[in-house]
């Protein structure tokens, strides 16, 4: 990338000039989707500024979905975000197949808890009783895209735990369960900036928030089978809710 040098003193920040360079670059595709950036002190010799004034322009372009900032990665034209929609019966492979993009799993976590008093009344248990807790990264084309916290009843649901050690797929789990099939009974869906750890799961900055759903999923008796706090990368996914 190359451009006109910044005109100073003339009452617009330097930082806004470099932004509004980039962004005319990404704009006639100096870059592609998905490109890596120079990096900071690139820019900073480039620009001849110091390296503040050239994260306040990476942090506007970031926060107008223009680029994204990986955590110790660098940052990257934004490419186009996933549609994930939330109907009554959702599976992450599917849906991201759906959108031609290639999905994969990872089991971060699998440990029995005891249900605090949110988490016993969604799946109907008694508070104290032991569930089965799982972390799943969910990825589309390699990059990070939700983060998902599983509670599965136990004893129901204690055979899930020896097919997660091979394979990152809650329904095959919950499949091996005797719960052949499940439906979402209902989300709720909020936005708050990410922990320290899940910025560094999603690959993403601390400042740009995720969005959240929190679901019930029910067998089809109606029995609750896997209550769910999905985490999202907004700058990669873009919830699409259907009746």
């Amino acid at each position: 990338m190359t451009g006109a040098p910044l005109a100073r003193g003339q009452g617009v920040a330097l930082w806004r000039q470099i932004a509004a360079t980039m962004e005319a670059e990404i704009a006639r595709g100096s870059k592609a989707a998905g490109e890596r950036l120079p990096t900071e002190a690139a820019l900073t010799l480039r620009f001849g500024v110091n390296r503040h004034t050239v994260r306040r322009a990476l942090e506007d372009l970031e926060a107008r979905g223009l680029i994204r900032v990986e955590q110790g990665r660098g940052a990257f034209v934004a490419e186009d975000v996933v549609d994930y929609r939330l109907g009554p019966r959702t599976r992450f492979s599917e849906l991201v197949r759906r959108e031609n993009r290639e999905p994969a799993g990872r089991i971060l976590r699998v440990a029995e808890i005891q249900a605090e008093t949110m988490l016993a009344e969604a799946l109907g248990v008694r508070r104290g009783r032991l569930v089965l807790r799982v972390d799943r990264l969910g990825l589309a084309d390699g990059r990070p895209v939700v983060l998902g916290t599983h509670h599965l009843p136990l004893p129901r649901c204690a055979a899930a735990q020896e097919v997660l050690e091979s394979k990152a797929s809650i329904t095959a789990a919950l499949e091996a369960c005797g719960i052949p099939d499940y439906r979402r009974q209902s989300s709720r869906i909020t936005a708050r900036l990410p922990t320290p750890d899940e910025a560094d799961l999603l690959q993403q900055s601390r400042s740009r928030p995720v969005l959240v759903a929190e679901s019930l999923n029910v067998d089809p008796a109606g029995q609750p089978v896997d209550w769910t706090i999905a985490v999202y990368a907004a700058g990669r996914v873009q919830l699409v809710v259907e009746p």
